[in-house]
């Protein structure tokens, strides 16, 4: 049976995508979870995955086009298997034209000199090509400021200064200037997260001493060196296994409790913070967990293979950590569908009182924001004791 391939929502912002690449050809044999596309959204570059087994029969949707949500971009099937026909166009109402690769596709006599001329080195997305050549804009002279360098669509209104001679505006308070696609994602899932989800929040302090000195000891007989943050994301992983309703999601009146322990890590890049997760920790050591994080964060900066759909999408519980930026306590915003955030702040050298006697020792406070309606203040507080047990006696972690 032909199935339809359709642009997937890579996030809850999400409404629409452009196909960066196509990592399969018509004819091509695919299995489920093959990397069928790579998928530009509003924050990043993404592996589009399939969802089914088959040859892949047409490609609908060709590179370099904006595609919303949901619309047919490919049909997979089986040989036999015939191809509908398309009585609606499927592109969008004015056609993505390419940017000529000259290091590929020589220059015939009918391609007139005021093309820009495009280095197939330069790292930019399909938009912020077409923008350029529309602008008359040479893009290989663009500053990127995307992930690992690449080039957006924003980057060339700004080198152009279409940005400001077309969105931007004077008002008695000052300049008003229009936000960026990613900042506009951005906020439409702080805004859902905080209008739908119900928050409350529970925190407490952890002595990191014996963590600290368990870690330093950990590290310097091994060549894999581990952070802080890493062993807070396997002492989540353990206490996520103890406490599964943490990671749980709430949809439509039914609780999700989902098989996977899938922890999101906050990342901050130029243009705004993103969530990928790192997939599977509760089966995975600290040694593994701290590999995987350190992959993710690299890969997630455009360095490397993009993002799977999974680990941009898939999270089911999510890290925040501000302690390198000296901030010593906040509270975080739920990524939806989520239920739980951890918040964790700066290790810090305080006084205290132990058997009536005064020492110094090393503190760490985390809060933890909790959907309301998946669960209440006392388990939140059973599940950040758990957390503070297994960060104060870190024996079981650093075996």
């Amino acid at each position: 049976m032909i199935n339809e391939v359709t642009m997937p929502s890579m996030g809850a912002d999400m409404t629409e995508g452009t196909i960066v690449k196509w990592l399969k050809s018509e004819g091509d044999e695919v299995k489920r979870g093959d990397k069928l596309a790579e998928i530009e959204t509003d924050k990043t570059v993404v592996e589009m995955e399939s969802y089914g087994d088959g040859i892949l029969k047409k490609i609908v949707v060709p590179e370099g086009q904006v595609v919303p949500v949901g619309q047919l971009i490919a049909y997979v099937g089986e040989e036999e298997d015939e191809i509908p026909v398309i009585e609606n166009d499927t592109s969008p109402e004015e056609p993505v034209v390419q940017v000529p690769d000259t290091s590929e596709v020589g220059l015939s006599s009918n391609v007139t000199s005021s093309i820009p001329q495009v280095s197939s080195r330069v790292k930019a997305s399909p938009i912020a090509k077409k923008l350029a050549k529309d602008l008359g804009v040479d893009i290989s002279k663009v500053q990127g400021t995307g992930p690992g360098g690449r080039i957006t669509k924003e980057d060339v209104e700004a080198f152009s200064g279409s940005a400001s001679s077309s969105g931007n505006s004077v008002t008695p308070e000052g300049n008003q200037i229009p936000l960026t696609s990613m900042r506009k994602a951005i906020a439409g899932v702080v805004s859902k997260s905080k209008s739908e989800i119900p928050h409350f929040y529970i925190s407490n302090a952890v002595d990191m001493i014996s963590t600290v000195k368990a870690r330093e000891k950990y590290n310097s007989n091994s060549n894999s060196k581990v952070s802080i943050n890493d062993v807070i994301l396997f002492a989540s992983s353990q206490a996520l296994k103890k406490f599964p309703k943490f990671n749980s999601s709430f949809s439509e009146g039914n609780l999700i409790e989902h098989q996977n322990i899938n922890i999101g890590i906050a990342i901050a890049l130029p243009e705004g913070l993103i969530v990928p997760a790192v997939l599977d920790c509760g089966s995975k050591n600290l040694l593994e967990i701290s590999e995987a994080a350190k992959d993710l964060a690299t890969r997630a900066k455009g360095e490397g293979a993009p993002l799977s759909q999974e680990e941009n999408t898939g999270g089911t519980f999510s890290v925040s950590n501000l302690g390198m930026f000296d901030i010593e306590e906040f509270t975080a915003i739920i990524v939806p569908p989520q239920s739980a955030i951890l918040s964790v702040g700066k290790i810090k050298e305080e006084a205290v009182v132990n058997a009536g006697k005064v020492g110094v020792s090393q503190i760490m406070k985390m809060t933890l924001s909790v959907d309301h309606r998946v669960n209440d203040g006392a388990e939140a507080a059973m599940f950040l004791g758990e957390l503070k047990q297994l960060l104060e006696t870190p024996d079981q972690i650093f075996t």
